[in-house]
């Protein structure tokens, strides 16, 4: 499954700065970053669940947000990308 995940951590409050370098390390950990917070995850339901709470965790929900967007099974026909920052195919090797 397909998940498109969007934080907005506030820095302002104590402990943001670190809150928010966490919740992207846990988003990198699984899916690929697109925006500066947004993260395409590609992952089974167990994996999902886990890194649903694990991000749940991580937040002060007085303060930050965080948003997903459940893409589907057929996700490649809903996303469109235009200009820079070119997608990497999750599902190939990954050469560097």
């Amino acid at each position: 499954m397909m998940i498109l995940v969007s934080y907005d951590v506030s820095t302002s409050s104590p402990g943001g700065e670190k809150r928010l370098r966490k919740v992207a390390k846990a988003c990198r950990d699984l899916g690929q970053r697109v925006q500066f917070s947004v993260f395409e995850i590609e992952v089974e339901p167990a994996q999902w669940a886990a890194l649903r709470q694990r991000l749940c965790d991580l937040i002060d929900q007085d303060v930050d947000s965080l948003r997903f967007y459940h893409l589907g099974a057929r996700w490649e026909a809903r996303v469109e990308h235009v200009g820079a920052k070119p997608s990497l195919d999750l599902k190939g090797p990954l050469i560097f």
